[in-house]
């Protein structure tokens, strides 16, 4: 048994480079179409976010002003670049308050909705 290597079995053969590299370039490509999903996964939570922020902010008024002056509140609201239709469907409740379902949408984008229990008038 020999302690060194001869010289035949020494250093890398072109083959053991060349399949080391597709290796290498195969891993490349999978991460890159990862950040490629990535990245269209976080552009299409943007419409969503801003929906949402804007059915909550509507919750936050008529939680602030009370169900009658809610209803005077405009039916669409500019939140980013988009437009958001604001509906609230309305339901009492045995303890005396509203229920509002708050609906925000806009044309070929996601909608969010928030329920918020609402007095009926403002206190003081």
């Amino acid at each position: 048994m020999r302690l060194n290597p001869s010289s035949q079995d020494a250093g890398l053969s072109l083959i053991e480079v060349v399949i080391a590299v597709l290796i290498l370039a195969i891993g490349v490509a999978a991460g890159f179409r990862g950040l490629g999903q990535a990245t269209r996964v976080i552009g299409e939570e943007t419409p969503r976010l801003m929906a949402r922020h804007a059915a909550l902010n509507r919750a936050e008024e008529l939680r602030l002003l009370g169900m009658a002056a809610g209803r005077a509140l405009p039916e669409v609201v500019t939140m980013g670049p988009w437009n958001w239709r604001i509906e609230v469907t309305e339901a009492a409740t045995a303890g005396g308050f509203v229920e509002a379902t708050v609906t925000a949408r806009s044309e070929g984008l996601p909608g969010a909705s928030v329920v918020t229990y609402v007095q009926p008038e403002a206190t003081e």
